[in-house]
Order: structure tokens, then sequence, then C-alpha cells
């Protein structure tokens, strides 16, 4: 499994599982991204919503506080080394758009894997207050 799990991944969907079994989508039912898997034991994740809004200026860092706040809610990315193991992967995170997960060690398990189609899930994530599952097709 651990040499088809290499590659770039593009996002079909990011679906989160509420404790009252509704699937809700907080980036959005078109969010898009990527995860990829490199052999040489590294990952990045990048996932945004499509109706991010552009800031005014043409600044970098140069947005207004509620142009950052709206900015950062709708965007989730972490890259760092990963581990393979069975049917799981363990990323552990050096750099992450959430600053809360970087120097912690993501588990992930692999719900699908064939030459078309990845689905990653989430145990026990939070998210709005709830823990949830997270699921990444």
């Amino acid at each position: 499994m651990k040499q088809s799990l290499h590659g770039t991944w593009e996002l079909v969907s990011r679906k989160t599982v509420m404790p009252d079994d509704r699937r809700i989508c907080p980036l959005g039912p078109d969010a898009q991204g990527y995860i990829n898997d490199s052999p040489d034991g590294f990952m990045f994740v990048h996932i945004s919503s499509q109706d991010r809004a552009p800031f005014q200026e043409l600044d970098l860092f140069g947005g207004t506080p509620a142009e950052d706040s709206a900015s950062m809610k709708r965007h989730v990315s972490d890259a760092g080394r990963v581990i393979h193991s069975g049917d799981e992967v363990a990323h552990h995170v050096t750099h992450c758009s959430f600053p809360n997960w970087t120097g912690t060690q993501q588990r992930r398990n692999i719900e699908k894997l064939d030459d078309q189609t990845l689905v990653l899930s989430a145990h026990g994530a939070q998210i709005q207050g709830h823990r949830v599952t997270a699921r990444l097709e």
C-alpha cells in the first residue's frame, strides 16, 4: 500500500461528519486542494474554499484584520514527514496554517486506496466545538 499512496491527489470532497451524523462542508461544498505524498517521506496538504474573497490591496502582508481572519477560516495547509503503517498514515507536522498542529502527529485512516481514489479520515478531530470525523476524498 505504501507505494501506491505516493503521488499528488486532487481533492474531490472534504466533509465533516458531526456527532449527530450530519455531513457539513466547513470549507464549502466546492473546496479545492491537493495532497502530496512523496517517496522521500514528505507530505503536504493544501485545501481552500473556492470562494475566498480577494484582499483589497495587492500586498501579501497587507490584509486588514477582517480580511486575514476570513482568509484563514477558508484555508488549511500543512506539511512534514509522513510514516505509513498498514491502513494508516501519520503526518509529523512541521508547518501548518493552524499553529496548534505544528509539532504534532496527525493520524489519518486510509478508507479507500486504488489507482483513482484515495479516501482519508481523521476520527476525533475538533471542529466548531465538536469531536467529529473529517473525511477527504
